[in-house]
């Protein structure tokens, strides 16, 4: 009987470890990964990967480490939520382009130049 009250406390998401979870969620989306994709990356199953995204279990340090390098973002951002280079949104703007293709990145870069233009035009 125990061992069952055991199992039922530990399915209880903890707080933190859905917020922790929501952002790690918001971070590989930003980064258009696959939960398996993304697990693939930083070495864990896709089931860990899922459960850690809906707060159902914590991470260790070291997957925390990883998925920041690998999803660019910094520990402040998932662990706390705030991120140093970021002006009001969840993710930067430097960490959402990051994982683009060459050619994404390019298209991009086109794009804010013709507002950047557009803008001073309508001056």
């Amino acid at each position: 009987m125990d061992d069952q009250k055991n199992i039922k406390r530990r399915r209880i998401p903890k707080e933190i470890n859905r917020q922790i979870g929501e952002r790690c969620r918001q971070a590989r989306e930003a980064a258009g990964l696959t939960q398996e994709r993304l697990a693939e990356l930083i070495d864990v199953s896709t089931q860990f990967l899922s459960d850690a995204e809906r707060g159902i279990t914590g991470m260790s340090i070291t997957t925390i480490i990883k998925l920041c390098n690998v999803l660019s973002v910094s520990t402040d951002f998932l662990l706390l939520g705030q991120d140093g280079d970021d002006e009001g949104s969840d993710l930067s703007f430097y960490s959402r382009i990051q994982h683009l293709s060459k050619q994404e990145k390019r298209l991009v870069e086109e794009m804010i130049n013709l507002m950047i233009q557009s803008f001073h035009l309508s001056r």
